[in-house]
């Protein structure tokens, strides 16, 4: 199944912390596409330093619950600790969807419920694939079509 992975990083060497939660995950899932590295302004939470995000395209026949898992114990590994919502971290890896499943669980909601909003999940997105889509919202570049319009 066509798995798409937002991954993002603010502290310490942002670049190393991706290139090591995207080894760390080509151990479970294959990965097919890997953006180049964005630096973003963060949003929301507290003041913090710029973010470095990519996405990755990956093939998969985990569930989608167990890839989750999978991520979070990745992310502790590589020194994430949650003390404040939206505040920095050394990594950040986000499912934003797992082929057209439509999920509302207490701990899995698929399409990713912000990745609409969040242009630095979509213009790394659409770098790797042209023809992107999030279910129930449409084509990845025309989000960001409109998105360029409202600037």
């Amino acid at each position: 199944m066509k798995s798409v992975i937002a991954l993002g990083s603010n502290l310490g060497n942002r670049e190393l912390n991706i290139d090591s939660a995207v080894a760390e995950l080509a151990k479970i899932i294959e990965i097919t596409h890997l953006s180049t590295n964005y630096e973003t302004d963060p949003v929301g939470g507290p003041d913090q330093p710029k973010y470095l995000n990519a996405v990755l395209l990956a093939e998969t026949q985990m569930d989608p619950h167990d890839l989750l898992i999978a991520m979070l114990e990745i992310e502790n590994r590589l020194g994430r600790t949650r003390e404040l919502h939206w505040g920095p971290r050394t990594i950040d890896l986000d499912l934003i969807i797992c082929g057209d499943l439509v999920i509302s669980s207490k701990v899995l909601e698929l399409p990713h419920p912000r990745a609409h909003e969040r242009r630095f999940v979509l213009e790394p997105w659409l770098e790797i694939d042209s023809d992107a889509q999030i279910p129930g919202h449409g084509l990845v570049a025309t989000i960001l079509q409109g998105m360029q319009e409202d600037l």
